[in-house]
């Protein structure tokens, strides 16, 4: 298809499309509160719907005061029955998707419901709107007249009771319109395959051999396969396998340990990273700007916002504020009410909003991923930000890493251990430490505080990674590729542990 033609029908999509965008862009609490009286009266016949008397409730307090806030465990039960297959339980059309996620935290596996609802709406909008948003600040782009090279999950699609499970990447690719299969690689059935490491070469074979424009994946992952791509073609760097590639769009983890080596293999003064957030649970915010990182909220997803200030969260003072209420600057943990029927629904995540005209943010981390044994508070951005000045500092470049407290044990005081595996390690590790904790007191008061003069904190312990233990570690577990992810921090030494006995 003629360039003028592609970017016609993508010039009409955009103007469509962005008139709705600025509808909640200028109205964004009246967009959010039709949203959630548009989901309460959908699931009023529910069996939650019942239970909570939905059809009365007329407004967000109410709604507040009246369903409680909820986290996986408590809807296990609930998604169980669904996946065998009973509806109305929670969300009134029937529920055949489930994404499955195993998280970081929790060996168990989780069972996320994918309604039809959420798949037009949610997930396939976003994927819309972030073309959209990204052809309306490049006009002059090749992106339509070339194919995306899209890295999702290694798993197979599975079938249970009339109902499906399997990677959120997987259910994704299987329902996808036809136009973007065509305007995709690898095809279907290499991404779909199960074996990690045959299907990474195979995804190799395929797609030297197209006209790619666009990447889209997980940055962890798509390095390892951007690596192989020069190790099978011989090239000095990606330009020169796919000479019209021009963006990356990436999310799952942050970016900011990688962005030396990707630079590397894309020296192009005007290639562009696009960030979006999302997860099993939904499509949350997309980075809508060229030149800034911070992603803009979208609000007519089907996805009802609320937040828990970090400062409470877990405490008894705990405070849950709907989205007018949210401040910049601040430290919040995300709950979500969806069009797959999760009410109330702890994700786990933590942002912080730079904007609240529009509402931007930045993802900061997790809410069980970050170290406070000592109230020090550390959270991973703190830590990435921490680790990239101190990587500059020592010339040296970070491929992935993980830490956790020593604990305090008689009269010795307590530090963070890291395992850090590094592509081109520091000349002098003792002068790594040494930037790295000067750089976490840079970032964190708290954790300044604890270090000062040996205060409650000793100086951090790290060790240099072998090659390819965080690959191994996350093999041993089953837990190659797709959304799977290094746990950054933790307050307990479970992950360092494993990690340290394997590193030899």
């Amino acid at each position: 298809m003629p360039i003028p033609i592609v970017n016609s029908i993508a010039s009409w999509f955009l103007k469509k499309r962005f008139h709705q965008i600025e509808l909640f862009l200028k109205y964004p609490i009246d967009v959010q509160n039709e949203l959630l009286e548009h989901l309460l009266q959908k699931a009023k016949n529910t069996e939650i719907g019942k239970e909570y008397d939905f059809d009365s409730i007329n407004n967000y307090r109410q709604f507040a005061e009246r369903v409680p806030i909820t986290t996986y465990e408590e809807n296990h039960k609930n998604i169980e029955r669904a996946r065998r297959g009973e509806s109305n339980i929670f969300w009134p059309t029937p529920i055949k998707w489930f994404a499955k996620s195993s998280g970081t935290t929790n060996a168990k596996s989780k069972f996320i419901p994918v309604s039809l609802d959420s798949l037009e709406n949610c997930h396939y909008a976003a994927s819309k709107d972030l073309l959209c948003m990204y052809y309306n600040n490049n006009p002059d782009s090749q992106l339509f007249v070339g194919k995306s090279l899209r890295l999702g999950g290694s798993k197979e699609l599975y079938q249970e009771n009339g109902t499906v499970y399997g990677d959120l990447s997987a259910i994704l690719i299987d329902n996808m319109p036809f136009w973007a299969e065509y305007s995709s690689t690898p095809s279907s059935e290499i991404s779909l395959m199960g074996d990690w490491e045959v299907k990474m070469q195979a995804i190799v074979d395929e797609t030297i051999r197209e006209n790619v424009t666009s990447l889209a994946g997980v940055p962890s992952w798509m390095l390892v396969l951007l690596n192989q791509v020069i190790e099978t073609t011989g090239k000095n760097n990606l330009l020169e396998v796919w000479p019209n590639l021009e963006v990356y769009f990436h999310g799952g983890v942050s970016f900011e340990p990688y962005i030396e080596q990707y630079n590397k293999l894309l020296p192009r003064d005007n290639f562009r990273c696009y960030e979006i957030y999302n997860a099993s649970e939904g499509f949350f915010a997309i980075q809508d700007r060229n030149s800034n990182k911070e992603l803009l909220l979208m609000l007519d997803y089907g996805i009802f916002y609320e937040f828990i200030l970090m400062d409470t969260y877990g405490s008894s003072s705990e405070k849950i504020i709907p989205l007018s209420e949210v401040e910049e600057g601040k430290n919040y943990a995300i709950i979500i009410t969806t069009n797959a029927g999760l009410w109330r629904y702890k994700i786990g995540d933590t942002v912080r909003f730079t904007s609240t005209s529009p509402h931007r943010i930045k993802v900061t981390g997790r809410t069980k991923h970050h170290i406070n044994v000592f109230g020090e508070e550390l959270i991973i951005e703190n830590a990435e930000t921490a680790l990239r000045e101190a990587s500059q500092l020592t010339n040296c470049e970070i491929v992935d890493y993980t830490a956790a407290p020593i604990f305090m044990e008689g009269k010795e005081k307590g530090a963070h251990e890291w395992i850090i595996q590094f592509k081109s390690p520091p000349s002098d590790l003792i002068a790594f430490s040494k930037s790295l904790d000067n750089a976490l007191m840079k970032v964190n008061s708290d954790y300044e505080a604890k270090r000062y003069n040996n205060t409650t904190l000793n100086a951090p312990k790290v060790h240099q990674a072998r090659e390819k233990l965080f690959y191994d570690w996350l093999k041993q577990n089953d837990k190659l590729g797709g959304q799977h992810k290094v746990p950054r921090l933790s307050n307990k030494r479970d992950y360092l542990e494993e990690l340290l006995s394997l590193n030899g």
